[in-house]
């Protein structure tokens, strides 16, 4: 929606965990020498003034940026993510923070290539307005660039339908960030149907989605929507710093879910997200969730989380099964039931006995618990009766009935 405006939220935790993410990303894509395209579909203004205009009307850096300032504890991850933004305030005082533009800008080398879009006019224009600068800055420092064309191009206008044109790029290389304000409910299907979309064009790609935690039924679903598209496996972190209001106002927690995500980045978060809580956290409420999984096709795996309930695989997940009950379903190579080779069924449970290796989901789940230390929890074996059970339990209880004479 043209209302958003990211410059009342700049610095808060959200960014925080966004930012932090993307730096790592970057890092990541960097470790090959080939170059690589950053497409940024909601790239907001790309640097945002905290001591004044928007940002400082309601202070929300007071609660991302701010209590990280001073701190010389630090892990090393993070100390990254901070030295970026201390850099572009040289006097040492919190004046200034970029945006995931800025980030990519900072982060990204000379040969590789962003492509920013955005569409609100004014953001759009402050946005190309600063790129100004930083290149009129290098100029003036001597700086002069080593690969042809050019590195950065702003566009104002749709970053969902620019993902058509950039997929694949040149290189098959390829960072993509999305971050709607979701003002609109409709952004969370629009971000679905981007990836769904991108994910044909390009699946090897990494895509990362920030997302808020909200009350509204769109939010609490999307990242289990999100885990069923076609990539080959996704990384999911979520931060909270305090208990939600009954009335639901206020962004109290937000989460990245990465699609094909770096095999690094889980074990840095194990690291870093216990030490946002600590120094983030407004209360007993604030916790961390990170969840690793491969692409959840059907045999969804149920997750126990840390009060020993069971997390159940949401919509169809279970109906889709390949090994749920007695439909005709059935895994490449698997023989029909009940012909020769078939594997024998475990009648107590409606379906076979064992369980091809291929039908079995990863997923993972490692949280903070409120109020808690930072455990991991156990994988679960999906509880309650399967399709194949009804109707087993069905027939038996017809052909126990007495037949009329």
């Amino acid at each position: 929606m043209l209302s958003y405006r990211h410059a009342f939220h700049a610095g808060n935790h959200a960014d925080v965990l966004k930012h932090f993410v993307q730096v790592q990303l970057h890092a990541y894509m960097n470790q090959k020498d080939a170059a690589y395209t950053y497409i940024d579909t909601h790239s907001g203004a790309g640097v945002y003034a905290l001591d004044g205009g928007y940002a400082a009307k309601n202070a929300e850096y007071e609660t991302g940026i701010g209590p990280l300032w001073d701190r010389t504890d630090l892990p090393p991850a993070l100390k990254e993510y901070l030295d970026l933004v201390k850099a572009m305030n040289p006097s040492g005082k919190m004046r200034y923070y970029p945006g995931s533009p800025y980030v990519a800008d900072q982060v990204a080398r000379e040969h590789d290539r962003l492509r920013l879009f955005e569409l609100h006019p004014a953001d759009s224009k402050i946005l190309a307005d600063n790129f100004r600068r930083v290149d009129a800055h290098k100029a003036e420092q001597g700086e002069r660039p080593t690969a042809r064309g050019r590195r950065v191009l702003i566009e104002r206008g749709d970053g969902f339908a620019a993902l058509k044109t950039l997929l694949p790029p040149p290189s098959r290389r390829a960072l993509v960030l999305i971050d709607p304000p979701y003002e609109d409910k409709q952004d969370y299907r629009k971000v679905k149907d981007a990836l769904e979309e991108a994910l044909g064009r390009f699946p090897t790609g990494m895509y990362a989605v920030w997302y808020p935690l909200l009350h509204r039924m769109e939010s609490r679903q999307f990242a289990d929507k999100l885990k069923r598209l076609p990539a080959k496996d996704w990384l999911n972190v979520t931060l909270t710093v305090s208990t939600p209001g009954p009335a639901g106002f206020g962004l109290h927690s937000s989460g990245m879910l990465i699609l094909n995500p770096p095999y690094t980045l889980e074990p840095l978060l194990r690291q870093v997200m216990p030490y946002l809580v600590k120094v983030l956290g407004k209360d007993a409420g604030a916790t961390f969730e990170i969840e690793h999984g491969e692409q959840m096709t059907g045999s969804a795996a149920q997750r126990t989380i840390a009060n020993g309930a069971i997390r159940t695989p949401v919509g169809n997940a279970r109906r889709a099964s390949p090994l749920a009950g007695g439909g005709s379903l059935r895994l490449p190579g698997q023989a029909p039931v009940g012909s020769p080779g078939a594997e024998p069924r475990d009648p107590s449970l409606g379906r076979p006995s064992v369980k091809s290796p291929a039908a079995k989901a990863s997923a993972r789940k490692f949280m903070k618990p409120a109020g808690g230390a930072a455990v991991a929890a156990p994988s679960g074996k999906p509880a309650g009766k399967t399709a194949g059970n009804a109707s087993t339990g069905r027939a038996a209880a017809k052909s126990a009935r007495p037949r009329r004479p």
